[in-house]
């Protein structure tokens, strides 16, 4: 009887000590993927540049990187500071709401791709007692931001606008302090339409203002002109709608007065898009296309090797892309900027799959 209970101890220890073992094994096992996958390195972009694009970008970036496990640290400081950061080679991408000049593109390190990413309009916004709904035409803007019209009743203000109370104040004007391509796109309106404002202030994202004060960026431009009775500016459509801005609607080139929004930007978009996705849409032929409108575009090097020290990273960001003309395009709409027209989006995609690490092709289409 001792023999047979001792031979059961025998059996039974080894059978709870290999049960204990696997039960171990188990664990740790467990407990080292969750570790792995924690200790998984997220990949993480730089990028600078445009405030016009910056709400969408902050969407798409926080959106995409859910899933993806990167992280993209986007500094909105302007169009004029992306481009600079992407020549001097501090930032992985550059962003933009005006294109690169030929110059530009000739002086940078390597051929930088344009890709356009959206739409949006320019609001010309202002603070007047009661917010109300102001008509301009092309020669009141102009002639505001030239410095020829002073004063908020000023008659060609009070002749499209008879039914406004208009008062007797001075005009402040705001503009961008900042390298930015809303003031690109701004200006290259003005230039369009007014012969003086050409010749004497020209198209730039950097202009010699004839008149105002100058704010930092879209929001800075916003702050300004909501705090300042009598001041306007322009800014990002979805800037004014922020801070619950009244904004102007303004007379195209076929005479009709347009309110900024989806629909008469996307109009304005339908125009011939060159290879390289340098296209001007302000002053639109379009009937019923908003005539300060224009596309915003992600700046990247050709070749990826340029500024990017991994092919696996330069990778990342290419998917991060194709994503953005992509699925990422439905959140366009909710704020208040036009997704890619079809023909737009081709071209960018052209331009995307160019794009390469030495020489090795980067897009496979995730």
């Amino acid at each position: 009887m001792f023999n047979n209970k001792y031979r059961f101890i025998n059996v039974l220890i080894p059978a709870i000590l290999i049960m204990f073992t696997m039960i171990s094994c188990g664990k740790s096992k467990k407990g080292k993927n969750k570790g792995s996958s924690g200790s998984k390195a997220t990949v993480k972009l730089q990028g600078a540049g445009s405030t016009f694009a910056y709400p969408l970008y902050s969407k798409m970036f926080k959106e995409y990187g859910k899933d993806h496990n990167i992280q993209v640290n986007y500094q909105a400081i302007g169009s004029g500071g992306g481009i600079r950061q992407l020549m001097n080679k501090t930032v992985d991408f550059g962003a933009s709401d005006a294109p690169l000049s030929d110059k530009a593109e000739k002086q940078a390190p390597d051929y930088v791709e344009h890709i356009p990413t959206c739409l949006g309009a320019v609001a010309v916004t202002y603070n007047l007692p009661g917010k109300p709904k102001l008509k301009m035409t092309p020669d009141i803007l102009s002639g505001i931001f030239l410095g020829k019209i002073k004063k908020w009743n000023n008659q060609q203000i009070k002749a499209v606008n008879p039914n406004v109370k208009l008062p007797n104040t001075n005009i402040t004007v705001v503009h961008r302090s900042d390298g930015s391509g809303t003031t690109y796109i701004f200006a290259d309106y003005l230039s369009k339409v007014s012969s003086t404002w050409k010749s004497k202030v020209g198209r730039g994202k950097a202009l010699d203002w004839p008149v105002g004060l100058g704010g930092k960026g879209n929001p800075g431009v916003a702050g300004l002109v909501k705090k300042t009775t009598g001041a306007i500016g322009y800014v990002g459509l979805i800037y004014a709608l922020q801070n619950n801005m009244p904004f102007a609607t303004l007379k195209n080139k076929s005479g009709n007065f347009i309110t900024p929004g989806l629909q008469s930007v996307t109009k304005s978009a339908n125009v011939k898009i060159p290879a390289d996705a340098r296209v001007s849409i302000t002053n639109t032929d379009a009937p019923q296309g908003y005539p300060i409108s224009g596309f915003t575009w992600l700046l990247i090097y050709k070749n990826l090797k340029t500024n990017m020290g991994s092919e696996q990273k330069a990778r990342t960001l290419v998917n991060l892309v194709h994503w953005m003309l992509h699925k990422g395009q439905k959140y366009t709409k909710p704020l208040k900027y036009a997704p890619l027209p079809a023909k737009a989006q081709k071209v960018a995609e052209n331009n995307l799959e160019a794009i390469n690490y030495g020489g090795q092709p980067l897009l496979n289409n995730k």
